[in-house]
Order: C-alpha cells, then sequence, then structure tokens
C-alpha cells in the first residue's frame, strides 16, 4: 500500500544530483534522483537523525547540457545560497558599504547595471551556512539598513532569465571603462578591490558568478574621468589580481556601451 506522496522541487532534485555524486561519483539522472530528494525531505520534516533510511535510484540518462543546469540550481536546492534583489543608492561608496554589511559571507553572484541616477538595482546572490534562517537573517539585516529587499530563491523567472539579463545600454555613461578581472576565490577579496578604488568614481557594471574554481571571473565598469585614468591603472597594478582593459571590445561596444549620437 502507498502511504504517501511527497513532492520535491526542481532545486532539490538538483541537490539530491550532487549529494549522489559527492558520495559516489556517479551521476544520476534527476528522475532516478527523485527518491533520494524525496527521502532528504522526509527526513527533514519527521526529524530523522538515526537510523537507516533507503532510497532506490535508478537511471544515468544524463548529458553535459542538463549538468549546466543542475550545477547552478543544486545550491540553491540545498539550501546553501540565497538569491536576492537589492536597491542600493546609486552613489559611489554604495557598494562597499553594502559589501561590508554582508560581512565575511562569500558573495555567489553580483550583476548590476546603471539605469537610474537615484537607485541601483542589483541581483544578488550570498552562501549560506544556516540555511533559511540565515536568508531570514539577512533580508532582516539589510531591510532594517534601509535597503529594500525581495527574496529570489523560489522565483523560477528570476533563476531561470533575469539573472542573465541585467544589463543593457545605460545613457549618459561615455567616462566609462571597462575591464575584466580575475579575482581570488576567498572572503575579503570583493571588498579589497573596492578599497582599491577611489570614492569619487563610481562601478556602473559588474557582473560575477561563482564557477567552482580557485579564481573568479568578474566583468566591471567604472566611471572615471579621462584625467584619472593614469591613477586607476596604477591602483589595479598595485592591487595585484589580473586584469584587462575590454573597453573596445566588440561585444562591449555592441551589447552595454552608449551609442554615439547620430550625425
Amino acid at each position: 500500500l502507498l502511504d504517501e506522496v511527497i513532492t520535491v522541487s526542481t532545486d532539490e532534485i538538483c541537490a539530491a544530483v550532487k549529494d549522489i555524486f559527492e558520495d559516489t561519483r556517479a551521476i544520476a539522472e534527476p528522475s532516478g534522483a527523485v527518491s533520494l530528494a524525496g527521502l532528504k525531505a522526509y527526513a527533514a520534516r519527521e526529524a530523522k537523525r538515526t537510523g537507516a533510511l533507503i532510497a532506490i535510484n535508478s537511471g544515468a540518462n544524463m548529458n553535459f547540457d542538463r549538468l549546466r543546469h543542475i550545477a547552478e540550481r543544486a545550491e540553491i536546492g540545498e539550501h546553501r545560497e540565497a538569491l536576492l534583489a537589492v536597491t542600493i543608492p546609486e552613489k559611489p561608496g554604495a557598494y562597499r558599504a553594502f559589501i561590508e554589511l554582508l560581512g565575511r559571507r562569500a558573495i555567489t553572484e553580483f550583476n548590476y547595471r546603471y539605469s537610474d541616477p537615484k537607485a541601483a538595482r542589483i541581483f544578488v546572490g550570498v552562501q549560506l551556512s544556516e540555511g533559511d534562517a540565515e536568508k531570514r537573517q539577512i533580508i532582516a539585516m539589510l531591510s532594517e539598513h534601509g535597503y529594500p529587499v525581495l527574496d529570489m530563491s523560489d522565483n523560477e523567472l528570476a533563476k531561470l532569465h533575469i539573472r542573465y539579463m541585467v544589463g543593457g545600454k545605460a545613457p549618459g555613461l561615455g567616462d566609462e571603462l571597462i575591464f575584466r578581472f580575475q579575482f581570488p576565490e576567498r572572503p575579503g577579496a570583493l571588498l579589497k578591490f573596492l578599497n582599491s578604488l577611489s570614492a569619487d568614481w563610481n562601478i556602473s557594471l559588474f557582473h560575477y558568478r561563482n564557477h567552482g574554481a580557485d579564481y573568479g571571473r568578474i566583468l566591471a565598469g567604472i566611471q572615471i574621468p579621462r584625467a584619472q585614468r593614469g591613477q586607476l591603472t596604477k591602483r589595479l597594478d598595485a592591487l595585484g589580481y589580473p586584469y584587462w582593459s575590454e573597453s573596445d571590445n566588440p561585444a562591449y561596444l555592441s551589447f552595454l556601451a552608449e551609442m554615439p549620437a547620430a550625425v
């Protein structure tokens, strides 16, 4: 007889695929990992910490395209990552203040593009060590400091599409320079970068996503007067992070740079 049916989310299934791989180095297909995802949900609901629980896993119908999606969603399914939409002031120093407020928590994703002279809307991922309880604490802390915040961790539109669409051409950024950076994947690396910049320079674009490597790949836009560009180069060299100027890259010019006025 069937006692009950337990439903699980896509993210929880992805987390189960990752669990099986980490324990056995075998890659299960999502429909095969559903049993483990359901078992984990049952164990959490019943607060079972001891005893034998058995899940029947079958199937290895997997390809690399599907693995990419699973890797992207597994941390959310394990409640080890929070995705938040936060509004902060659009002014120099605002990003530094926001990152300092998060403390030593690891940033897993950061997407932003200048769009408004007063408010900056950012899509940020934060690594969690205490699950949903910590996520609620972070949201409460941000709200107490005056940051409007929305939890996007369970928003399918945000996870499937919006996170990849933050950006576009921004008007009035004639003094913008674009750089690619490699940051070491350790707490404090982003804050070190922000502290190396002058308080008078505004960040107009920032894109980062943790990919599990020893270093992170970052795309950043910095608004800086032409007369101060030599000072920027000196500061970036002193920072010690590998970087490349991309202001003349055709991809940037096609999709992110302000279009020149028609003659």
